[in-house]
């Protein structure tokens, strides 16, 4: 029994960060885990800059409705379901990813959740678990699943060494250097006939 676990954001979705510092002109808001490893003092930074600019859930959720998933995103993963039980693993937020997530024809999600206040802004994130990723595929694996992951930067990487079998999506160039072990593909194609030969090897 084969399972699939895709990352969501850079592989399915733009990153929902960057997209919404650039529609709310708040340039901060576009760091990323690549530009500060700590996770913690990166969400507490965010919160903090949609506190000052009085943006609360709604606002954030009106915007990424409007986002829409990457092109060629959901025929890629409508006949990937067709041939496998696949799974998003992701470091972001339920309470983000839902309109994504509909536009998606509703894959399952495992993400990290906020909490809100009375006035609707976001005062709290909780992690599922730390290192989600990975040990939901230790997890699988464990349940007798053979599980190829796919992702495209430095926090999947992690999830792809656990994984029968990891695919890197198109990543920057830093992580193709540094993790020379893992595939790389460059578009839906690639990536679907990556998946399919590794299913034949695992």
């Amino acid at each position: 029994m084969q399972l699939v676990c895709l990352d969501l954001e850079g592989v399915l979705v733009p990153e929902i960060w960057i997209e919404f510092a650039d529609r709310t002109g708040i340039p901060e808001l576009r760091r990323t885990t690549r530009d500060e490893p700590d996770y913690d003092k990166l969400m507490t930074g965010r919160l903090g800059l949609l506190r000052q600019h009085k943006l609360g859930l709604p606002d954030i959720q009106k915007v990424i409705s409007e986002m829409g998933p990457m092109a060629g995103a959901k025929d890629f993963l409508d006949d990937l379901r067709t041939r496998f039980q696949v799974i998003i693993l992701s470091d972001t937020f339920y309470e983000f990813a839902m309109p994504l997530m509909a536009q998606l024809g509703m894959p399952t999600l495992f993400c990290h959740k906020l909490e809100t206040d009375a006035s609707g802004f976001v005062v709290n994130y909780h992690l599922r678990m730390p290192n989600q990723k990975k040990e939901s595929v230790r997890r699988f694996k464990e349940l007798n699943f053979k599980v190829i992951a796919a992702g495209d930067s430095y926090n999947d990487t992690a999830m792809l060494g656990e994984a029968h079998a990891g695919v890197l999506f198109h990543p920057p160039e830093n992580v193709i250097r540094e993790f020379p072990q893992f595939p790389v593909t460059m578009n839906y194609a690639e990536l679907r006939n990556e998946i399919l030969k590794a299913s034949q090897n695992i």
